[in-house]
C-alpha cells in the first residue's frame, strides 16, 4: 500500500463520504452486470453503518505537497477518504443459542486508487479489529464469479463455506438475514452468492487506532 495511504477507524467527519465511495465502487460493476446493476437505492449511508454495532475503518490520504525527504509545507494537509471497510459485530446475547459473529459487510474503494493494496490492506485491519475483539472467525457474503469479488477474498486468506446451510455452523440469525436482503434487492438474480470464511486465530491483533 502506498505510504502516503493511512488507515484508521472513522470519524464523524468522515461519514458523509462513505456513500459516494460505495457507488463509485459498484459503477465497476456494470461491465459484469449491465447499467447500474443494483439500483438507486443501493448503497448505505456512512451514518446508519456507524450506528451498527462494529467498526467503520478508512482509508484516508494526504492531500498535502510532500517535498522529497517526506516532510510537507504550506497549510496543513486535509485527508480525503479513499477507501473503507465496514464490519458489523453481533454479539451473544443469554437467551441466543447463536454464536457470536464478526460480518465484514462491505468492503469499497475508490476506483481511482484501486490496485495500489488499499483493499487488501483495509480487509487486514478488519481482520484484526475482528481477532482483537476475541472472534475466532468473521465472515462475508459476496459474488463467486467476479475477480475483485471471492478470487480477491481467496487470495486475503478467505474460503467458500458452505456452513450457513440449514444445520450449518453459520446457519445463525445474521445470515439468514443477509440471504432474506440479497434476495430482496435482487442481488441473487446477477450470480452466484457465497459465503466466505477466514479463521482469525493467528491474525495480529493490532487494528488501527481511533483517529486523534
Amino acid at each position: 500500500m502506498d505510504d502516503l495511504v493511512r488507515l484508521r477507524e472513522a470519524t464523524a467527519e468522515d461519514l458523509d463520504s462513505l456513500e459516494a465511495i460505495e457507488a463509485e465502487g459498484d459503477a465497476l460493476f456494470a461491465d459484469v452486470f449491465g447499467p447500474a446493476p443494483f439500483g438507486p437505492d443501493s448503497t448505505q449511508s456512512g451514518a446508519s453503518r456507524a450506528a451498527e454495532p462494529g467498526i467503520v475503518l478508512v482509508a484516508v490520504v494526504d492531500d498535502g505537497t510532500a517535498r522529497a525527504d517526506g516532510t510537507r509545507h504550506g497549510e496543513a494537509s486535509t485527508e480525503s477518504v479513499v477507501g473503507f471497510a465496514h464490519v458489523r459485530e453481533v454479539e451473544k446475547r443469554p437467551s441466543d443459542e447463536d454464536p457470536p459473529e464478526a460480518h465484514l459487510e462491505q468492503l469499497a474503494v475508490l476506483p481511482a486508487h484501486g490496485r495500489r493494496g488499499i483493499g487488501r490492506s483495509l480487509v487486514e485491519a478488519a481482520c484484526a479489529w475482528a481477532a482483537a475483539r476475541g472472534h475466532a472467525r468473521i465472515s462475508l457474503r459476496t459474488y463467486a464469479e467476479v475477480p475483485w469479488n471471492a478470487p480477491f477474498y481467496v487470495r486475503c486468506g478467505f474460503r467458500v463455506s458452505e456452513d450457513d446451510a440449514p444445520g450449518g455452523a453459520l446457519d445463525t440469525a445474521l445470515q439468514r438475514g443477509l440471504v432474506a436482503a440479497e434476495r430482496e434487492a435482487g442481488l441473487v438474480r446477477l450470480g452466484r452468492r457465497v459465503l466466505m470464511l477466514r479463521d482469525l486465530r493467528a491474525v495480529r491483533r493490532d487494528p488501527p487506532s481511533p483517529s486523534s
